[in-house]
């Protein structure tokens, strides 16, 4: 939340999902929002408007926020209508989305907030309007299944006792060896195509972040992520950047997963 502080019962807060440069109310004004008791409107901020709803301060507290947090079904249906408000608003006009949970006591205080941050609003969205943000991510192919357990050669019998053949110990040490190598030599591959890719792309946008790659947890897959990054591209460049990826992905063999347009969350900073 951005403002602390005990709900009186019954008061409303003003809950801001993004400020705007010439925002139509009619795009968001029939969408649910977070509280479907009240209506997603706009706020006029001098030359820019907040796309805001009202809602109960008492369920937006320190306590009551942290309890969410907690329900990962609850905290996903907030978030998807907070980005159904941020993406309706976006699909009209300049948006700067603000991060999920942004209240303030009443309109009047949130108008006050909002407007001292007004030069730092006009920067983000010089910065993106008529612009998107793409995902790309870039795979390591899969590991090959692991060679089975070498089956042991037939004792070598000797006066009566037994012992493994000559060799047999330094065959198999040899073949995990070359293993190693080979799935070192196959990631090596993979991150120079990564950087390859990125430098790529990132000619083609004005602006790019390079985030932490997924593990295997959170993608559900075997590949290995070796590039995940983010791209600010010009809405007249989506179709290049769409051919981009699909010759890039021919020419390397390796997989591109190419995600958006998006509202362009990762380049208007922090809010």
């Amino acid at each position: 939340m951005t403002e602390h502080g005990p709900a009186v019962p019954g008061t409303q807060a003003t809950y801001v999902f993004a400020v705007c440069r010439d925002v139509d109310p009619a795009a968001v004004r029939d969408l649910p929002g977070v509280d479907a008791a009240e209506p997603v409107r706009a706020l006029p901020l001098g030359t820019l408007t907040a796309v805001v709803q009202s809602v109960p301060a008492a369920d937006f507290t320190d306590e009551a926020w942290q309890s969410r947090l907690s329900d990962q079904r609850e905290l996903e249906r907030y978030a998807r209508a907070h980005h159904e408000v941020v993406s309706a608003a976006a699909a009209g006009s300049p948006t700067v989305p603000l991060p999920l949970a942004t209240l303030y006591h009443g309109d009047e205080r949130a108008r006050q907030a909002l407007a001292e941050q007004a030069d730092r609003f006009h920067s983000a969205l010089r910065r993106t309007a008529r612009h998107a943000e793409w995902g790309v991510k870039v795979y390591a192919p899969a590991e090959p299944s692991v060679d089975p357990v070498p089956v042991a050669p037939p004792p070598v019998a000797r006066s009566g006792r037994t012992r493994p053949a000559a060799g047999a110990g330094l065959a198999y040490l040899e073949r995990k060896r070359g293993m190693h190598r080979r799935r070192e030599s196959r990631h090596d591959d993979a991150l120079r195509t990564a950087e390859a890719v990125d430098a790529e792309v990132s000619r083609l946008a004005t602006g790019f972040r390079r985030l932490r790659p997924h593990g295997a947890q959170q993608t559900g897959q075997r590949d290995v992520q070796v590039l995940n990054a983010t791209y600010l591209v010009a809405d007249h460049r989506a179709a290049e950047l769409v051919q981009l990826t699909r010759t890039l992905q021919e020419r390397t063999g390796t997989r591109i997963e190419l995600s958006g347009p998006w509202v362009p969350y990762s380049f208007v900073g922090e809010v």
